[in-house]
């Protein structure tokens, strides 16, 4: 069997949940920190036999170690999502042929979606979780003198272009590649000085293509105050 390796970020700054938990990722849901649903999973999956969890101080690597799979190591975040990545990436084993890349604050995550990605990069170098986008998408152009003229406050009114939302699809994770796709990515992104929100976008500037797994099921990433009210809801109604 080849090697596959997980990535569990668990470093984000929490700065959008503004003061209702200290830290999402500890925060306890359905009776148990949100760091331990999405670890749980990737041990039921049974696909990674390696993990590289990415913490963001010492008190939370402390707390995360209760819940953690084995075997581990624990790699001190970055300053931006990416620089987590790339430092969870350089601590890898070098034997590692496939990596799972998982935001820790998406707790739903399912052992069947990751075994099903785990599949499917076999045969695709670079598998992402998705869903389809639902509302209609406008794109806000730059707003006119004309249009500035008739501001009357919020947003300057611009003209909106609306976009084929039969073509647009929201990323999720886990994203999964082989070993040696994402490390030349990152390493393209590191040299060039370059921004990514997500793994994907990486492997997209090198031109690769990315295979996307259709998600049916609720995967939403807790951002705000109010996401872990839906989310603690959504565990309970999976019980």
């Amino acid at each position: 069997m080849p090697r596959t390796a997980a990535i569990l970020l668990a470093a984000g700054g929490s700065r959008r949940m503004r003061g209702a938990v200290s830290d999402k990722i500890l925060a306890p849901l359905g009776g148990r920190p949100v760091f331990a649903h999405a670890a749980a999973a990737f041990m039921a999956s049974g696909v990674a036999d390696f993990y590289a969890i990415v913490y963001r101080d010492q008190r939370q690597m402390l707390a995360l170690a209760a819940c953690a799979p084995t075997p581990s190591v624990f790699v001190r975040g970055g300053r931006e999502r990416q620089d987590s990545v790339m430092n969870a990436l350089d601590a890898l084993p070098s034997d590692v042929e496939y990596v799972f890349i998982h935001d820790c604050a998406r707790p739903l995550v399912r052992p069947e979606q990751i075994a099903t990605l785990h599949r499917i990069v076999r045969r695709h170098p670079a598998v992402v979780l998705a869903h389809r986008v639902t509302d209609t998408i406008k794109q806000r152009g730059r707003a006119t003198s004309r249009d500035i003229q008739f501001t009357t406050g919020g947003l300057t009114p611009s003209r909106l272009k609306t976009l084929d939302r039969s073509r647009l699809w929201a990323m999720e994770t886990p994203q999964v590649f082989a070993f040696r796709l994402i490390a030349k990515a990152y390493a393209h992104v590191r040299a060039r000085k370059l921004q990514v929100t997500d793994d994907a976008a990486a492997v997209e500037l090198l031109g690769a293509p990315v295979a996307l797994l259709e998600n049916l099921h609720p995967n939403p990433k807790l951002t705000g105050p109010s996401d872990l009210a839906y989310v603690d809801f959504l565990i309970g109604q999976a019980r």
